[in-house]
């Protein structure tokens, strides 16, 4: 953190900001498709983030598309087969990374034809969501936002994190789920995402953010 300069700014001016920076940013593997992260616990709700700079490119006349990795999880036989509480399980194996890379990725790469599934499995019924595809037109944005995003190699042309001391991260996410608190611990130490994100973003006060880059 020490490295980082952040700067107080309101969430409007933010997403107004990032949005003005993806008009103009080009994937350097010729994509016709940008792909931001939105990073972050659920507690630092990323995908409020995701939707506000949605919504600011929309206004400046972008399509994009806000997928929420909770949307790709997977069934509960699987996702729960260690117990309701298995701090590994969440961290590296809950997400289907294999569905993202194939529903979501795939079609954005370079010889891609756009065609997004936005979401496979709805954990709360534990059955496929039958979503269908969403045809993202070149220039389109991809805004994905989830936990953990920063550690797969999945093929990011800017990387948004937002980021909660531990102590936010505790008060923040919910007493029945604070089981997961040493899994995003891990996450820190393994991947830094701080340190390795192109955009930080500090949500400590959720009124008052600040960020840097």
């Amino acid at each position: 953190m020490g490295r980082v300069r952040l700067e107080a700014i309101t969430w409007d001016r933010l997403g107004d900001t990032l949005a003005e920076r993806l008009l103009d940013l080009k994937p350097a593997d010729g994509s016709p498709w940008p792909r931001i992260a939105f990073d972050g616990a659920p507690a630092a709700r990323p995908g409020d983030l995701a939707r506000r700079v949605s919504e600011a490119l929309r206004i400046r006349g972008r399509s994009s598309l806000v997928v929420g990795t909770e949307g790709f999880l997977r069934p509960a036989s699987v996702r729960l087969e260690y117990g309701h509480r298995d701090v590994e399980s969440y961290y590296s194996g809950w997400y289907d990374t294999h569905a993202l890379w194939r529903e979501v990725f795939g079609p954005l790469d370079a010889g891609g034809d756009g065609r997004v599934l936005p979401d496979l499995w709805d954990p709360d019924a534990d059955r496929a969501t039958r979503s269908p595809y969403v045809q993202l037109p070149p220039g389109g944005v991809l805004l994905l936002h989830g936990p953990f995003l920063l550690r797969h190699w999945f093929p990011f042309d800017l990387s948004v994190h937002v980021l909660l001391s531990p102590g936010a991260l505790r008060r923040r996410t919910p007493e029945a789920e604070h089981w997961t608190l040493p899994a995003f611990e891990r996450y820190e130490q393994e991947t830094d995402p701080a340190g390795t994100a192109d955009v930080l973003v500090r949500a400590d006060d959720p009124r008052h953010p600040a960020w840097g880059g």
